[in-house]
């Protein structure tokens, strides 16, 4: 299997804060890769760093075989990396059609169409083609963070970053968005997945990395990694009782049930 996308020692400081640690990983063609971590772990600094938001104090990026450490968003954009955020941002006095044309303006992977054909199209598979003339900011959270899903989609990327696109969605938006995700793996698109939300995480992720103080704690299989010790600390502390443990320890257990329920259902095999 090839390489999408590889980080080699990336850091990032901001002063004397040190943001991004020392980071090191793979995302391989056709992968989910979940990235989870407490509040504060560097989570979107390293999303940033990886879309062209920020640029590493230290270490190498690589898209493909090609270096992009530093690169600028809009030449990453025409190499193929789209990115969604975690506040939504959208061009609320524009409509949503416009707002992704907007997106598929920047796209740089053939694919033989114009932006409005590409457009249309993403429009189309998304779901939001009967909003199309409303102006992005007079519909609804879940609705927005869908035109800025079809934003990123519309540049045609091969690897895709969502910072916390199911955020504050119902449980019926949040099993859409679910199957959102999964059509676009479908097609091909790697993609690098942060959430709260472990149920998303674990129904979606053949690998899972966490972060803590800016540094990967621990990686592997989702299952594996979180019934980790360390895992377990970081985000319940590291005074957390043996019983207490034991009752998170059954909720990720029960999380793990729903997850492999889930992909059942949709005709996917459990990570």
């Amino acid at each position: 299997m090839s390489t999408a996308l590889r980080l080699d020692r990336v850091s990032k400081s901001f002063g004397g804060l040190q943001a991004v640690r020392d980071i090191s990983f793979e995302l391989e063609e056709g992968e989910i890769l979940g990235l989870i971590g407490p509040n504060g772990a560097g989570k979107t600094t390293l999303i940033n760093l990886i879309a062209g938001a920020d640029r590493p104090t230290a270490g190498r990026i690589t898209l493909g075989t090609r270096d992009v450490t530093g690169r600028p968003p809009f030449a990453l954009a025409r190499l193929g990396v789209a990115r969604t955020f975690q506040i939504v941002r959208v061009f609320k006095d524009m409509t949503v059609w416009e707002n992704v044309v907007v997106g598929a303006l920047f796209a740089g992977r053939g694919g033989g169409c114009t932006p409005r054909e590409r457009a249309a199209e993403t429009l189309e598979f998304v779901g939001l083609s009967g909003l199309a003339n409303r102006r992005a900011g007079e519909i609804g959270l879940a609705e927005q963070k869908r035109v800025q899903f079809a934003h990123a989609l519309a540049m045609n990327p091969s690897v895709l970053l969502l910072d916390e696109a199911m955020a504050g969605l119902n449980p019926g938006e949040l099993d859409a968005a679910v199957d959102l995700v999964r059509a676009v793996h479908r097609r091909g698109v790697s993609l690098i997945v942060i959430e709260h939300l472990m149920r998303v995480i674990m129904g979606l992720s053949h690998r899972v990395i966490v972060m803590h103080h800016g540094r990967v704690l621990a990686h592997g299989n989702p299952a594996d990694v979180v019934r980790d010790p360390q895992v377990v600390a970081a985000y319940f502390g590291e005074q957390y009782s043996p019983r207490g443990r034991a009752g998170a320890l059954r909720a990720v257990r029960s999380v793990r049930r729903h997850a492999e329920s889930d992909q059942r259902r949709n005709g996917h095999r459990t990570p």
